[in-house]
């Protein structure tokens, strides 16, 4: 620490733990609350063996004795730890009695201390205008301030002993702000008040410094951000944390990835990928998510153009549409084509009829969607659009929906004419795709937020404002649309979550930002295109020199929606907030009931403002569920089922049923009967399970998929509630799977407190079971949770 030489009084100070405390820059500073400064470091101090933090140190009659008393003398332990040079100019003639009088003075009370600061303060000014040491600092050098004389206190006679430097027990006193013009005067407690001999300020936080002052930034690892990482940085820096461009040896708060949650292997924090996310929304596995759910809920998930998948149905497509022709022979539809894993538009094409569709090897290698083309858009200026909306997916345990205010509306780049043979193939007519049109002469880039062939979403939405059309219930149909497919898609997710972050394993939570392509139509319905777990978060555009050579311009239309959207996104993600505001409750307790304000100093930020985010814009992503879960949680039927499919998996990270776990589930469940036999059972799994993995582009693993478990599940309901609509018989048999493995659950329960002896009937206390007359002797019927009448429920306005 330091080493005093008392023949020259010079004082050499050399790199100490003080550093490590981070109190090297605050401890420089003259003014208030510095014995706060010298309470806390004095622990550290004292089991050096330099010294410091006893009552009095050094030897011989000369000078470089430090001092550092029990309560620390206000002034003097600041300027002994951190000015040392000038403390020995300042305490030259002094005896060591003296000193270890004024030591023990100061440990008997603060007030006293106070009043040694300021009498040494006029023998520094005495000495010859003693400046503070810059360079042990870390800051430029400053004048002393005025202060008001006050009589030294007398000092108490007794000698010093080895425990004067420890701590007293009472709270600690908060270290002075770094800026100097928030500090209040010497002579004053922290909050601004004059000292009273006798007794500590009332109003003490007892907390540490480097929890409010110097609250540490999050940190976030930003090495595999890719094409988002300008939009990123410029985020970090608004929110004003602590990027690592270069990854970190230590772990970080948050690491944002670019492509998949396999970037690397993370074991805490937060990630912005879902495991399975990019596996979930590719054409064939959302097309399947949502035929689903059309055919549980074909009203409500109407918003999806009829799919067929190539080339497993590639006859069913085939008879379908003849079979709608010969019904009615003016039906001239329009398909669209899209590669399975293509984006950017690539592969994508339209077709008038399915012997167009190229099969030359193509649909083998590389599968594809086939679709309804809409063919009466919503144009503006003459012009077909789409809709880019994000979507934050917070959490799926419990589901967090956000959709950004805000979104992109991306124009094709010649005016829309419904499809004919001639012009199926102008793809700057009929796709939206921005990398498409960016290659059109006519792409115009955008000067404003509602010209170009890139726009603010919410310009469009004013300018359909300002023709009549209800922006409210736009955006309650496309709030509906978003949820509803978050619903569809979550069940396969939570595999997907479970397999690669078992419960009880280490791994980090996750949260993805999601684009949604959204197509109005003429009528202004919304139609779901696709979803992609990778938006392009790019706030640049290419521009075209000369023929094949392009240099990157900024945006202004991608920077004001896509910063906006990763911004607040950390700032909904950030793991300290909710630290902070546990910190700032625990401090306002002391004070509930006072008349006085609490000090804007103990709640600031780092940079003095009271709210951290107060110099930021409102957040401009809006929570959309659970806020409306009352509206949409009937739909969540496979969500339950996944819940059961998960359950019966038996091995941790296994994404696929076994035999022998389908047939626990269909015994745990009671579902077999005299007319569905054990034999029956394991002949519908096999059935189900060869068809579903001939399907799977990933044969590797052998089982039962959740897919293949819900049209299992489909089966087994249709045979025990003949009469019922689908969803009413998938819900009863969910409601009845779940009671009965809730008394399976109850009696084990019991079974593990009472023993084999006192184990007591499950039926005696569930208020789950029904009652005698509402369940047969068969045990088949089970009274359902009142879907039908939620059904029947009007909808409300979303807002």
């Amino acid at each position: 620490m330091a080493a005093a030489a008392s023949v020259t009084g010079l004082v050499t100070w050399t790199p100490s733990p003080m550093r490590s405390l981070g109190l090297g820059r605050r401890l420089s500073l003259p003014g208030p609350r510095l014995e706060a400064a010298t309470a806390l470091v004095n622990p550290s101090l004292s089991d050096h063996g330099n010294g410091l933090g006893r009552g009095a140190l050094g030897g011989g009659g000369g000078g470089g004795c430090l001092v550092a008393g029990r309560g620390g003398g206000a002034a003097a332990a600041a300027v002994a730890l951190a000015l040392a040079p000038a403390l020995s100019a300042m305490q030259r003639g002094s005896s060591e009695r003296e000193l270890a009088a004024r030591g023990e003075a100061e440990a008997v009370a603060a007030a006293k201390a106070a009043a040694k600061a300021e009498a040494e303060a006029k023998a520094e000014a005495a000495a010859g205008q003693v400046r503070m040491d810059a360079g042990a600092a870390g800051e430029p050098e400053r004048k002393a301030r005025e202060e008001q004389p006050e009589a030294p206190a007398p000092a108490q006679p007794r000698a010093p002993e080895e425990g004067d430097a420890r701590v007293p027990a009472r709270p600690l006193s908060t270290l002075p702000p770094a800026n100097p013009k928030s500090a209040p005067a010497r002579g004053l407690c922290p909050h601004g008040k004059p000292k009273s001999k006798g007794r500590s300020c009332k109003r003490s936080s007892g907390r540490r410094s480097d929890e409010y002052g110097s609250q540490r930034p999050v940190t976030v690892d930003s090495s595999k951000a890719r094409t988002s990482l300008d939009a990123l940085k410029i985020s970090i820096r608004q929110l004003k944390w602590k990027e690592f461009p270069f990854g970190r040896r230590l772990p970080c708060d948050i690491y944002w990835h670019g492509v998949s949650f396999h970037d690397n292997d993370i074991f805490c924090g937060q990630v912005n990928k879902f495991p399975g996310m990019t596996e979930m929304v590719r054409k064939i596995t959302l097309s399947r998510a949502v035929r689903i759910m059309q055919n549980l809920f074909p009203e409500e998930y109407n918003f999806y153009p009829r799919s067929w998948i190539l080339p497993d149905e590639f006859q069913l497509f085939v008879a379908q549409v003849r079979m709608v022709k010969d019904g009615d022979p003016s039906w001239k539809p329009t398909f669209i084509v899209k590669p399975d894993g293509g984006c950017q538009g690539d592969g994508i094409y339209l077709i008038k009829d399915p012997s167009d569709i190229r099969l030359t090897g193509t649909l083998q290698s590389r599968p594809a969607v086939v679709q309804e083309y809409i063919c009466k858009p919503l144009l503006i200026d003459k012009l077909k659009f789409d809709i880019r909306l994000y979507v934050l997916l917070k959490s799926l345990e419990p589901l967090e929906i956000y959709i950004a205010k805000d979104g992109l509306s991306r124009f094709c780049t010649e005016p829309y004419q419904e499809p004919s043979p001639k012009n199926l193939h102008h793809v700057f007519m009929h796709l939206t795709n921005y990398s498409l049109n960016i290659h059109s002469r006519n792409f115009v880039h955008s000067d404003s937020a509602s010209t170009g062939s890139k726009r603010t979403f919410s310009s469009i939405l004013c300018r359909l404002s300002s023709k009549g059309v209800d922006i409210k219930k736009v955006w309650s149909d496309i709030i509906s649309v978003v949820i509803k497919t978050v619903i569809a898609l979550t069940p396969e997710l939570k595999v997907f979550y479970q397999s690669d972050i078992p419960t009880g394993r280490p791994g980090p939570t996750c949260f993805q930002i999601l684009g949604f392509d959204i197509l109005l139509m003429k009528n202004l319905k919304p139609i779901l295109l696709e979803v992609n777990a990778n938006p392009s978060m790019r706030i640049e555009h290419e521009h075209e020199l000369s023929p094949g050579v392009f240099e990157n311009v900024p945006s202004l239309v991608d920077e004001e929606v896509k910063v906006a959207v990763i911004r607040d996104t950390l700032r909904l993600m950030d793991p300290l907030k909710k630290k902070r505001e546990s910190q700032s409750q625990q401090l306002e307790k002391p004070l509930a009931g006072k008349e006085e304000p609490l000090d804007k100093e103990l709640t600031s930020a780092p940079d003095g403002t009271a709210n951290p985010e107060a110099h930021l814009p409102s957040i401009c992503l809006k929570q959309v569920f659970p806020k409306y879960a009352k509206q949409f949680n009937y739909l969540r039927l496979v969500d339950r089922m996944a819940n059961l499919f998960i359950r019966f998996l038996g091995i941790k990270g296994s994404m696929k049923l076994g035999p022998t776990g389908f047939r626990t589930f269909i015994r745990n469940c009671r579902l077999s009967s005299s007319s569905l036999s054990m034999a029956a059972v394991d002949i519908l799994y096999i059935d189900i399970t060869r068809r579903w993995n001939s399907m799977a582009l990933d044969q590797r693993d052998s089982g039962m998929c959740l897919q293949a478990f819900v049209e299992a599940f489909f089966f087994l309901a249709q045979r025990k509630f003949k009469t019922l609509p689908l969803h009413e018989q998938v819900a009863s048999l969910i409601d009845l799977c779940e009671y009965h493995l809730s008394l399976l659950d109850e009696k084990r329960l019991v079974c593990g407190r009472s023993g084999p002896s006192g184990v007591r009937s499950p039926h005696s206390s569930t208020p789950q079971e029904p009652s005698a007359s509402a369940q047969p002797a068969g045990g088949d019927v089970l009274p359902r949770m009142g879907y039908a009448s939620k059904l029947a429920c009007p909808r409300r306005t979303l807002s």
